[in-house]
């Protein structure tokens, strides 16, 4: 079946990309799981804090932030970020703070906001109002419904078994079915490497990283729906409100093959009681916990753009985490390189994301 382009991969990074390019020509997704962000995508914390990442992911935050704020009705809703530390974190403190961009409170501020705080453990503490719930489902919904509503077609269930170069360009293989364009998306989260390898290409040397987070109930039945989301200086810790519940994670990065991650139980529970060095309230149970595997370059800086050595094999890859933030601006770089479309973005950070750097 032919096609102008084709991606591999249902997270964010794909479905993102396809709805962009589906202006353009026909798209075929294609993704080995029963639905859409099975992986990474549908294990996010669900934040938007533009501060947050690498400063080119930063970037990338600021030029999405309207997308996300007013398409389709926008996808966020108020939550906040504190920042704590205990005494023996003062200057971790003070260098993340300015790159958050917060103002420091006072411990009691702190503790108004989010009560179970222990004033005897916490030493200072610094927010900003500058960070959003996702609606992360609703984000993914509304770009496959942009593909599908432009001719696109999602096709879940459907693992590639093999990649070649034809006269046009590329043939994708899944059981039962071929597929070939003369664009090839390869936005396959952790297992972007080894997409490259089926298609013949030196991998770029990403790195899959777990990151864990377990679901508790309201500490102390407090009403947890207000509480801003808290950070831990050094990222020891994040603690979310999340439907009444709270996710705490130890804010882990552990390399991992690519799989299908789960929690570690002893990484959990050594995150969980960095969480209770600096609260009142004790952790009783575990109602459930999950993990994901946040995917890194060599240089922690995404990867977008055709890679030098296969024409019509474009990376999407190595978000870090920060997929459902940069989705926007990211996607739309991507559309408009493929397109061979000047970027509103500036030259600088453009060529900061070619795979080129790596080869």
């Amino acid at each position: 079946m032919e096609q102008d382009f084709i991606i591999i991969g249902g997270g964010i990074a794909g479905i993102s990309v396809g709805a962009r390019l589906s202006h353009m020509g026909r798209v075929t997704l294609l993704e080995g799981e029963e639905s859409l962000g099975f992986h990474a995508s549908g294990r996010s914390a669900s934040l938007f804090d533009v501060m947050y990442g690498h400063p080119t992911a930063v970037a990338l935050n600021r030029a999405g932030h309207d997308y996300h704020a007013t398409a389709n009705g926008g996808i966020l809703s108020p939550r906040g970020l504190m920042l704590v530390a205990g005494p023996d974190q003062a200057d971790a403190f003070a260098r993340e703070m300015p790159l958050l961009a917060m103002h420091e409170i006072s411990v009691d501020e702190a503790v108004q906001m989010v009560p179970i705080l222990d004033r005897s453990a916490l030493s200072r503490a610094a927010y900003h109002a500058e960070a959003w719930d996702m609606d992360t489902d609703r984000l993914i919904q509304n770009f496959a419904r942009e593909l599908r509503g432009n001719g696109g077609q999602v096709l879940t269930r459907h693992q590639v078994s093999a990649i070649s170069r034809t006269g046009r360009g590329w043939r994708v293989e899944t059981a039962g079915a071929a597929f070939e364009a003369p664009i090839l998306v390869n936005a396959a989260g952790a297992w972007v490497d080894e997409v490259a390898k089926m298609a013949g290409l030196a991998p770029i040397g990403f790195t899959p990283m777990r990151r864990s987070i377990a679901q508790i109930p309201a500490p102390g039945g407090h009403d947890v729906a207000g509480w801003p989301m808290v950070l831990g200086a050094q990222e020891r810790f994040y603690a979310k409100p999340e439907a009444g519940k709270l996710l705490v994670s130890p804010a882990e990065e552990h390399p991992q093959p690519p799989h299908d991650a789960w929690a570690d139980d002893m990484v959990l529970a050594e995150g969980l009681a960095r969480y209770e060095e600096m609260v009142t309230e004790p952790v009783t149970r575990l109602e459930t916990s999950w993990a994901g595997l946040r995917t890194f370059s060599p240089d922690r800086v995404m990867v977008i753009g055709f890679d030098p050595s296969a024409d019509g094999f474009f990376w999407h890859a190595g978000q870090g985490g920060n997929g459902f933030q940069t989705s926007p601006a990211a996607s739309q770089l991507a559309a408009d390189l493929i397109g061979g479309h000047a970027p509103d973005l500036p030259a600088d950070l453009v060529t900061q994301f070619r795979p080129g750097r790596f080869r």
